[in-house]
């Protein structure tokens, strides 16, 4: 048995003991249900310390997304449902059906072409009826419209070119100049959605996630703001007070040391 097995049993022996007669009175309460909003919160904690390159952190917190995977596994367990080890068999054998271009004799010579087959032995095995069924409808809606196109395009339903999305575009964006000249909120809405929609394709077709992209534009947003905070602070006045062009040339300053 290497370490990784023995370290890995050992947790869950830990958080078994937590969960027995005289262990922990929170953890022996908790339901698969109740620790959902836990979990997700891990799941974040996981992206936001990889977004900062805190590796330190990344351990913690990698840490503790196993600690809920294995926590989920023992109350499956203590229903009789499955245990850990039927999980991890389970995915494992996932993995092989699912490369046949690594564990049979199907070639896969890029990236798209292996998705291809996961996607197409998913569908399989899963025996869906439409080939972009399985996308969780929790999602967050950019990853949600990322993966529908990802979907679409494993069975050919794509563009052929950049420009043929660039022009999808312009088309949805004259359609939304036109929605809000109307004045109708709700084609304002679904237009804007249109437009988003084509955006989250274009960053598809360029290989780039459309989720990142945006959580990296947010995290510029908060250090610029809070740059021109400090700036108006060091001038003794009240955000409110700055006049607009003051505030651009602050934006310019935090943009440029960027």
């Amino acid at each position: 048995m290497s370490q990784t097995d023995n370290k890995f049993g050992e947790l869950v022996e830990i958080i078994s003991r937590l969960r027995s007669p005289g262990g922990c009175p929170w953890d022996i309460e908790q339901t698969s249900r109740s620790l959902i909003p836990f979990f997700i919160e891990e799941v974040y904690e996981v992206i936001e310390a990889i977004d900062n390159e805190d590796w330190t952190a990344v351990k913690e917190e990698l840490g503790d997304v196993m600690l809920h995977l294995i926590f989920q596994a023992l109350i499956a367990e203590e229903q009789n449902k499955f245990n850990i080890k039927d999980s991890i068999d389970t995915v494992s054998k996932k993995l092989v059906k699912r490369h046949p271009h690594v564990f049979d004799k199907e070639v896969a010579r890029t990236s798209f072409r292996a998705n291809q087959n996961w996607e197409t032995e998913k569908h399989k095995e899963k025996k869906r009826k439409s080939r972009i069924d399985g996308v969780p409808s929790a999602l967050p809606s950019i990853i949600q419209a990322q993966r529908l196109q990802q979907k679409a395009s494993y069975v050919g339903f794509d563009w052929e070119d950049s420009k043929d999305v660039w022009n999808k575009i312009n088309e949805e964006l004259e359609e939304l100049k036109i929605a809000e000249k109307n004045g109708d909120i709700n084609h304002i809405e679904s237009e804007l959605g249109d437009v988003i929609f084509s955006l989250v394709n274009l960053a598809r077709f360029l290989d780039i996630s459309a989720e990142n992209a945006l959580r990296q534009t947010n995290g510029k947003f908060k250090n610029r703001f809070r740059y021109i905070e400090s700036k108006i602070k060091e001038k003794g006045k009240k955000f409110e007070e700055a006049e607009l062009n003051e505030l651009e040339k602050y934006w310019k300053e935090a943009k440029g040391k960027e």
